[in-house]
């Protein structure tokens, strides 16, 4: 699995950082999740079963805008 990345607008913490984290381990086959508020990112590996809209929406619900890097 090569790892994915996406960029991440508007975290400025640790309490973004664990937001965004926490949505996206609720999606099941994402692994290695590494999000960062100061490179404004999210870096994981995903399993196949999680596509790009999905990621997304989970990254909106934590209440931030995300695209693919």
């Amino acid at each position: 699995m090569a790892a994915q990345v996406y960029k991440v607008e508007g975290m400025s913490c640790g309490h973004c950082e664990a937001a965004v984290t926490e949505e996206l381990s609720a999606l099941g086959g994402l692994s290695d999740i590494s999000v960062s508020a100061e490179k404004g990112t999210a870096t994981f590996d995903n399993d196949g079963t999680v596509s790009e809209e999905q990621i997304i929406a989970a990254i909106d619900e934590a209440g931030y805008d995300a695209a693919r890097a």
